[in-house]
């Protein structure tokens, strides 16, 4: 039993150090982290599909939630190609596949694979979670604007949540936020500037409210447990 185990450890290990090398090569190689911040980019190579334009962009929203890059780019290009309410459903099933994905190789490879993802002050900070996986908490921290979401797909990996519970939790956490950026991306291509300022300044007020308040609201939730 023991020496199945040790085996099973080594192939673990030795499959992450293969998926990390894998992926390093492909995101060198090709230029990858071009399409996550560069609008222009992103648009050209997502129209280069068509007509499967819309798997690409929802590839780009799975692989942005995989490999841990703020997706407020491929999030409003999605409103820009596809309008509010069809860039928010392509991109809630890209970041819900995403998340999923990160949530089991966390779950598969444990800690070494977060720790060489998440940023070592993120896993410090808010690495309770792993131990103290509570709905309303982890629902708030996916909630909260400008909060590091991929990071705590890795991180609840790492915790005894279930995954139809994580699944639902981050789906609905994910879906304000989306949709604000959805919107953004339409009004930005129909030229609607003025009602594009006005989303742009509320969005900017949550984020900053949000930020300067969240730990407080987690201490706060935090007693409740």
């Amino acid at each position: 039993m023991r020496q199945r185990s040790q085996i099973t450890s080594l192939i673990k290990i030795i499959s992450f150090i293969a998926l990390i090398l894998f992926s390093t090569y492909l995101f060198i190689h090709y230029d990858l982290y071009l399409y996550f911040i560069n609008k222009g980019k992103a648009i050209g190579f997502i129209n280069s599909f068509h007509p499967y334009d819309e798997v690409a962009f929802i590839s780009l929203q799975i692989l942005q939630v995989i490999i841990a890059i703020p997706g407020e780019v491929t999030g409003i290009i999605g409103g820009y190609l596809y309008g509010p309410l069809m860039g928010t459903i392509y991109s809630m099933i890209g970041l819900t596949i995403g998340s999923w994905f990160a949530f089991a190789l966390a779950r598969t490879f444990g800690f070494p694979l977060v720790r060489k993802t998440v940023d070592p002050g993120i896993i410090k900070k808010y690495g309770y979670v792993m131990e103290h996986h509570g709905i309303l908490l982890s629902f708030v921290l996916f909630f909260i604007p400008g909060f590091p979401k991929d990071y705590l797909c890795y991180i609840l990996g790492l915790s005894s949540i279930r995954p139809r519970v994580f699944l639902i939790i981050s789906t609905i956490g994910r879906l304000f936020g989306t949709i604000l950026l959805t919107v953004s991306g339409s009004l930005a291509r129909n030229d609607q500037y003025k009602t594009l300022l006005m989303i742009a300044v509320v969005s900017s007020i949550l984020i900053f409210v949000g930020y300067l308040y969240r730990n407080r609201l987690l201490f706060l939730i935090r007693k409740l447990k």
